[in-house]
C-alpha cells in the first residue's frame, strides 16, 4: 500500500503541475513572458484556476490505482476545456472574437465565463466522485451511460 501512495503523491503532482502549466500559462495568470493578456483577470479567474489545479491533482492521483482506469474521460476534458475558457482573456481568445467580434467578446462572452468555470469545475468532480466511487466499489458499473448498452 506504501507504494500506491507514493505512485498517488506522484500522480498527483504532475496532474497539478500539468494543469497549471496548460491552464495558468496560456491564460497568463501564471505571470510568463510568452502570454499577455489586454484584460486584466478578476479574482474568480484565480479561484477557478486554483479549484482545477487541485482537482486536477486528486484527479491524477486516482490514477495511481488501475481500478478505476475504465471511466470514460469525455468529462475531464470537457471540464479542463471549460475551465480554461472561463479563465481566459475574452478578447484574447481568437474562436470566442471570430465567433462574436470583440464587443460581443466583452458583452456576451465575458459575463458567463464564471457560469462556464462552475460548469467545468462541476463536471471534473463528477468525474473524480465516479472514480473514487469505482476505486471503493471495484464491480460497480461507473455510469448510468454504460449500463444502458443495446441487447445483442
Amino acid at each position: 500500500m506504501r507504494a500506491s501512495v507514493r505512485h498517488a503523491a506522484v500522480y498527483s503532482g504532475a496532474g497539478a503541475l500539468a494543469a497549471a502549466g496548460l491552464i495558468g500559462l496560456p491564460t497568463a495568470l501564471i505571470p510568463n513572458p510568452l502570454f499577455s493578456r489586454m484584460i486584466p483577470p478578476d479574482t474568480v479567474d484565480y479561484v477557478i484556476v486554483a479549484a482545477t489545479i487541485l482537482l486536477a491533482g486528486a484527479l491524477a492521483a486516482s490514477y495511481a490505482w488501475p481500478v478505476a482506469c475504465p471511466l470514460p474521460h469525455g468529462r475531464t476534458t470537457l471540464g479542463t476545456v471549460a475551465t480554461y475558457f472561463a479563465v481566459g482573456c475574452p478578447v484574447c481568445n481568437k474562436l470566442v472574437v471570430l465567433l462574436l467580434g470583440t464587443s460581443g467578446a466583452l458583452q456576451w462572452f465575458a459575463p458567463i465565463q464564471p457560469l462556464l468555470g462552475v460548469l467545468g469545475l462541476g463536471l471534473i468532480v463528477w468525474t473524480l466522485a465516479l472514480r473514487i466511487r469505482a476505486l471503493r466499489n471495484p464491480g460497480a458499473t461507473s455510469d448510468a451511460s454504460e449500463a444502458a448498452e443495446p441487447a445483442a
